[in-house]
């Protein structure tokens, strides 16, 4: 057992001895849910790939993936009013990273759970909003529907044995340390003003400065800046962490910087914000982007084929031929459609699309991918708290391998104590927190039971929480093999930097190509690539 694992884990079973102490700690249900790992390694293992096909479907348009940018792509067909598709999912549900679940009838995440209020470069989103009626024209300004933002307060920091606000460690560090923030805000400052940074990433120029980021690692380009301070790195491991599911050792300068000179950049403590509030404001909601997928999912109807996994494309002489695994028949499905877009991460596309271009292939050899978990704890009656800050949306303790927690109760209107779900994150890509490849955190996440993640999360939360186990009725736990893109030092500079990708008849939609993984590069790629088939 390496140190920090035995550290951790001597962490956890002490804050689980204390909890005892206090009182008898009732029996927690729990397992895991979400994802049928079983299928998606039959898929890998050739599940139905010899199988002949039972029957032959066929559609206009056909969409393999049903993540946020397949699902996405079915509704920019129906926008231009193409009904004849088909839409291929192998979970059962769509919505990939995006969706949600209940634990004991309550709502809450299984992976993604929020979305920030989208720039001027993310159009297609932001008309997304409108539909949904999240935005909407009053008086000539764009006006927010304030019961979907995230309620006030919104983030706090467990640290040095009280919770603060916000999450850059404030409380009780020295001069030097505020000097730190300072100059990396100037830094973030002067590079948004040289360069463009936006989300969607490919709607900025790509530069020799971003380029010369690209390459070096975020940690490196701290050193040379000469930013040592330790609560600093912790906090801007944490955002790469979050973001990316690895540390700032692992992700690229470019990474690092685009975290916030895209949206709203990097403020100092005391510094007065550049940007207008709306640009600091997230949408949430109990189940997180569950709520994105489900309204994008539910004009489907039978056009939605869930249980079904694509396991061949081929472009041929009149038209694209797609083979599904059915899961449900255990057969294999034949569709034939004019077009189809492939809205599946690379290294799946590259499995199953015939005589993938060289691009594709490349692309699948580079990407690295992080594994990632998601905890949903139900809780019987709300937590004991220590001193500070006030319980809040999204609450993270520093220092810890793991994300912190989000309470799906917190949107609630009702100020009665009750019942809620802390979903907790705990991402297992290579990072300063787990020597480990991303390779070796997909085979932890197979073989581990789900006590292994259950005792982690108590070890973690039971310290700002000591009655965290006594509260808890189930536990159910999502993981997430491939569960984002990691942008590594040097891969955008590999990535085609183009917002729709074609081979032929084919065009290839997902957040992979953008480098990293978040709702606003999924949802436009899908987006234009059912646009582009026009």
């Amino acid at each position: 057992m390496k140190r920090r694992t035995f550290i951790g884990a001597t962490a956890a079973a002490s804050a689980l001895a204390l909890a005892g102490c206090e009182a008898d700690v009732p029996a927690i249900d729990g397992g895991f849910t979400g994802i049928d790992l079983a299928r998606g390694h039959a898929w890998r293992d050739g599940a139905g790939r010899r199988a002949a096909p039972a029957r032959t479907e066929r559609c206009r348009v056909l969409i393999a993936g049903g993540g946020v940018a397949g699902l996405a792509a079915a509704r920019a067909l129906r926008l231009q009013g193409i009904e004849d598709f088909a839409l291929l999912e192998l979970e059962d549900v769509a919505g990939g990273n995006a969706r949600g679940g209940q634990v004991n009838g309550i709502a809450c995440p299984l992976g993604a759970h929020y979305l920030p209020v989208p720039g001027p470069d993310a159009h297609e989103v932001q008309d997304l909003l409108e539909e949904l009626g999240l935005r909407q024209r009053v008086a000539g300004r764009w006006v927010l529907d304030e019961r979907h933002l995230c309620h006030s307060p919104q983030e706090r920091l467990y640290f040095q044995g009280e919770w603060q606000e916000g999450l850059l460690p404030v409380h009780g560090v020295g001069d030097r340390t505020l000097a730190q923030y300072r100059r990396l805000a100037q830094e973030i400052a002067e590079l948004r003003q040289r360069e463009r940074f936006a989300i969607p990433a490919f709607r900025a120029p790509w530069t020799p400065t971003l380029a010369a980021l690209d390459a070096q690692p975020f940690a490196t380009w701290l050193d040379a800046q000469g930013l040592h301070d330790p609560q600093l790195r912790w906090y801007l491991d944490y955002c790469c962490r979050d973001d990316y599911g690895a540390g700032i050792e692992h992700v690229s300068a470019w990474a690092g910087i685009h975290y916030f000179a895209s949206r709203h950049g990097f403020h100092a403590p005391g510094e007065a914000e550049d940007d207008d509030g709306e640009r600091e404001a997230v949408f949430t909601w109990p189940e997180g982007n569950g709520w994105l997928s489900a309204k994008l999912a539910a004009p489907l109807g039978e056009r939605l084929r869930s249980g079904h996994a694509v396991t061949r494309i081929a472009d041929g002489r009149h038209g694209v031929e797609v083979d599904a695994w059915d899961a449900r028949t255990q057969q294999t499905v034949r569709w034939q459609a004019e077009r189809c877009i492939v809205a599946l991460p690379a290294f799946v596309a590259a499995r199953v699309v015939e005589g993938a271009p060289g691009w594709l292939a490349t692309a699948a050899r580079q990407l690295p991918y992080a594994p990632w978990l998601v905890a949903n704890a139900h809780l019987r009656a709300p937590l004991k708290d220590r001193p500070g800050a006030a319980p809040s949306w999204d609450n993270v303790v520093f220092g810890t391998q793991g994300l912190g927690y989000v309470d799906a109760g917190h949107q609630r209107l009702d100020p009665t104590p009750q019942a809620t779900v802390l979903s907790w994150y705990r991402p297992l890509g290579p990072s300063r927190w787990d020597g480990a490849s991303a390779r070796e955190g997909r085979q932890q996440l197979l073989d581990a039971p789900w006590t292994h993640w259950r005792d982690q999360m108590l070890g973690e939360l039971g310290v700002p929480h000591p009655d965290l186990a006594q509260q808890i009725t189930r536990i159910d736990i999502m993981r997430y093999g491939h569960a984002m893109a990691i942008p590594t030092p040097g891969l955008r500079q590999q990535l085609p930097r183009v917002g729709v990708l074609h081979a032929g008849r084919l065009a290839f939609a997902h957040a992979d190509w953008s480098g990293y993984s978040i709702f606003e590069e999924a949802f436009t790629r899908g987006h234009l690539a059912a646009a582009s088939l026009l």
